[in-house]
């Protein structure tokens, strides 16, 4: 007898199980996926989207579409609390929804500390929609006057909306802006001397103004106050930092780790209850900590896939292997990227073209 699958959220760690609704539908289950948009975007290229390098519709996955014709059900709601106990899903509108296995891919989100007003907007980097909406409001503001973006946060993040907003001017012939970023502590400092070296130099060569050791504490109206007194008046505000899973699973009563995750075995499975997969950001992989970037995701959807229908058939997991160095590629706008794996580092347009071939690659293979 067929039971039923719910995946909430359809981002990168769910790919190949969307496409193979089909087989899980031939094998007598029902498969139900709940997201918040029909669309979902590919986190790897946002900061492109925002240099207008892409369209929306290059980095985008038809979600709904996938879903619907292999036979799938789709719902455009998110989930607001999981009974673990009943194996009941609570719908923001209201719905209730009952599966026999659940697969998570809710994503993250980055702390969200301060609010637009009439002298300022503020756009999260995340969800990734934001970033074409705060594009749009850039080209229009831009054209008329000299605007001072700040952008909150000393990562990838930052570094990468920085080059992007630069291409963005030049593309668009906007004045040219002030920009600075603010960071908590040092630019980059969680990657290797050459990365922080090169980034930093590049953009700061570009003429952005990276503020090290002295976070935001406030924000009232346009006027920027940080950790050291200072102070700025901002036309925008970007918050590129703390990325966090969603509170979904400790709202829920279920075991999170540290960073709030849902605390998943080697097999991607709820440490209390084995019904319950997930993988992407929103988890804690608690063989050790895993990245906040998209290439875990990408190495768990087969694995993921696997244990999924093994859950719904009674076979044997397979555990999951996060693999050893990643590639790490930083878009840096004007076909400008830096490249780090192992020993092996790259700047400049060759390091771009690598990311731009590898990002749309797997577009090609999921869209």
């Amino acid at each position: 007898m067929g039971k039923h699958l719910v995946l909430a959220g359809a981002g990168h760690a769910h790919m190949v199980t969307l496409q193979k609704i089909s087989e899980l539908r031939q094998h007598g289950h029902e498969v139900t996926v709940i997201a918040p948009s029909p669309v979902h975007y590919y986190s790897g290229m946002g900061p492109g989207m925002l240099g207008t390098t892409y369209t929306p519709e290059q980095m985008s996955f038809n979600s709904r579409e996938t879903v619907e014709r292999n036979g799938g059900r789709f719902l455009q709601d998110s989930v607001s609390r999981i009974d673990a106990v009943a194996r009941k899903l609570h719908l923001r509108s209201g719905g209730v929804v009952d599966y026999d296995v659940l697969s998570c891919n809710c994503g993250s989100s980055v702390a969200h500390s301060f609010s637009s007003s009439a002298e300022c907007q503020v756009y999260g980097v995340k969800p990734i929609e934001n970033l074409l909406v705060a594009r749009d409001a850039l080209c229009a503001a831009g054209t008329q006057k000299m605007l001072t973006i700040g952008i909150i946060g000393g990562g990838p993040s930052s570094a990468e909306l920085a080059g992007n907003i630069l291409q963005l001017v030049e593309y668009k012939k906007m004045v040219f802006p002030r920009i600075i970023i603010f960071c908590r502590t040092d630019f980059m400092g969680r990657f290797s001397s050459r990365v922080q070296q090169a980034c930093y130099r590049y953009l700061t060569d570009a003429g952005v103004d990276i503020r090290q050791d002295d976070p935001v504490v406030s924000v009232d109206g346009s006027t920027v106050t940080t950790q050291r007194g200072s102070t700025e008046s901002v036309d925008v505000l970007f918050e590129a930092q703390g990325i966090k899973p969603s509170s979904l699973f400790a709202d829920s009563g279920l075991e999170v780790g540290p960073d709030g995750g849902l605390t998943v075995n080697t097999y991607l499975q709820a440490i209390e209850h084995p019904e319950i997969f997930g993988g992407g950001d929103c988890i804690y992989f608690s063989e050790h900590p895993l990245d906040k970037v998209g290439v875990f995701a990408v190495r768990q959807n087969p694995v993921l896939y696997h244990n999924l229908i093994a859950s719904l058939e009674g076979k044997r997991l397979t555990p999951f292997l996060p693999g050893g160095d990643y590639l790490l590629i930083f878009n840096l706008g004007r076909r400008y990227g830096v490249l780090q794996k192992k020993q092996l580092f790259l700047k400049g347009r060759l390091a771009f073209v690598i990311k731009d071939f590898i990002d749309r690659r797997f577009m090609k293979k999921f869209q």
